[in-house]
């Protein structure tokens, strides 16, 4: 089996195409993380936050630690946050050009 970094890239962009998942990823940027902390910071259910956790972890994207009866989660590789703040730039830009395609209609 060969690996290819486009296989690799299309999965990540997949599983980042769910809204609580890159929510939970930005809120993994202030460190470790419990997922009733997460939960709570999101307003979002503790079982949902589990589920994307889950999913995170399946692909390696976030790492988990037990202390008693806590989970604590963190992002596994940090680059990850620059895929987000590009991604986040991407739209920025979109919003300008939009703006400025409007303003010119005027």
């Amino acid at each position: 089996m060969t690996f290819k970094p486009s296989y690799f890239k299309a999965d990540l962009f997949k599983v980042l195409s769910n809204p609580i998942r890159i929510q939970i990823l930005d809120t993994l940027r202030l460190g470790e993380q419990s997922v009733n902390y997460i939960a709570d910071w999101l307003d979002v259910e503790p079982s949902s936050v589990s589920q994307q956790l889950a999913v995170l972890r399946s692909r390696n994207l976030v790492t988990s630690r037990k202390q008693g009866n806590y989970v604590f989660y963190s992002v596994r590789d940090p680059a990850l946050f620059k895929v987000l703040d590009a991604a986040l730039e991407v739209f920025n830009n979109h919003l300008v050009e939009m703006r400025d395609t409007l303003e010119q209609m005027e």
